[in-house]
């Protein structure tokens, strides 16, 4: 069995904090990235036995050819659009990354014998919460793009394992927040998108944090998510990579801690972790953003051992202020 594992997107946000998982576990990986959103500075910052190879995942012969050459043993496949309201205006774009570049991905795999694949899939394939929390039986309706091509892969799964014998975990994760506790990792985005890194930027001069909606069905009227850090998501894409190693049927899984924090509660969190008040200004809601989003873990927990180390919300911004502090322009402009 092969120790080398290719990481498709291994050069983005929760890609490259899941490559030093694997590589200081003491796998040899292959970062398969063609840099739009990823960082070559993120790949250099893991240190380890990781190579870059810069490509597009739809070229099937390219990423064959490095499944040979490399021998893989397995894919975590990160390659992935992920803004929602981008994928309600260009269908066809996600579309076309999202389900026709996994298929490319898989494609290879079964013509070079790799047999076990990680997804990277999301709650979005649950759509408008039916009740809460949400287990992995909860109905799968999407209200995007984005939660439909998630869903589209994970349904064209089975089809691969009957086909060719590709076993894989689909691991559908909350709302990935946090950085690498040795701060050689963060959240570099252009725009940035979540609400945490957009909270210290608040308070830190810049732009007023927007808050969509304040009269939700909720104890504060904000919305609830589950936030997730992502050194333990990380550690979830591990163990279900050694599960499948050790003959784990394939399957699904939820990822988060359980636990549901408004975004006036998140506020509250910067500002006792940076001392400053987070200016905030009240925008009305966005469709189709649900009151309370929160994931029933147990599956992950029984099946997997898996258990979320970082459960304080505190403690995951602080991780992200940390971060930002360290590196005020993201990868590009180094360590402070």
């Amino acid at each position: 069995m092969s120790d080398t594992i290719l990481v498709t997107g291994g050069a983005g946000y929760i890609g490259s904090h899941a490559v030093k998982a694997l590589a200081a576990a003491g796998r040899r990986v292959v970062v398969y990235d063609d840099l739009s959103a990823g960082h070559r500075e993120a790949v250099a910052a893991v240190g380890g036995d990781v190579r870059l190879v810069e490509g597009d995942i739809r070229d099937t012969a390219r990423v064959c050819r490095t499944l040979s050459e490399c021998r893989a043993g397995a894919v975590m496949h990160f390659a992935a659009w992920l803004v929602v309201p981008d994928s309600v205006a260009d269908p066809i774009g996600y579309y076309r990354n999202n389900v026709t570049g996994a298929l490319s991905v898989l494609e290879a795999m079964a013509a070079t014998g790799v047999s076990r694949f990680i997804f990277s899939s999301t709650c979005a394939v649950y759509g408008d919460p039916v009740d809460v929390p949400m287990t992995e039986a909860h109905p799968t309706r999407p209200i995007n793009t984005y939660g439909e091509t998630k869903l589209a892969v994970e349904r064209a799964l089975p089809h691969l394992e009957r086909a060719h014998g590709v076993r894989s975990i689909a691991l559908r994760y909350f709302n990935a927040a946090g950085a690498d506790p040795d701060g050689v990792l963060g959240e570099d985005h252009a725009p940035e998108i979540h609400l945490i890194p957009r909270a210290l930027a608040a308070a830190v001069g810049g732009p007023p944090l927007l808050v969509f909606g304040d009269d939700y069905d909720t104890p504060d009227g904000t919305c609830q998510r589950d936030y997730i850090h992502v050194t333990d998501l990380a550690d979830a894409h591990c163990k279900a990579l050694e599960a499948l190693e050790h003959g784990a049927a394939s399957g699904v899984f939820n990822l988060g801690t359980g636990r549901p924090h408004s975004v006036r509660e998140v506020v509250q969190s910067v500002a006792r972790v940076t001392g400053r008040e987070v200016p905030c200004v009240v925008a009305p809601p966005r469709p189709g953003d649900p009151a309370r989003l929160f994931a029933a873990t147990n599956r992950a927990r029984a099946a997997l051992g898996w258990t979320p180390r970082f459960t304080d919300l505190d403690a995951i911004v602080g991780t992200a202020d940390r971060w930002h502090r360290t590196h005020p322009h993201g990868y590009a402009g180094g360590a402070a």
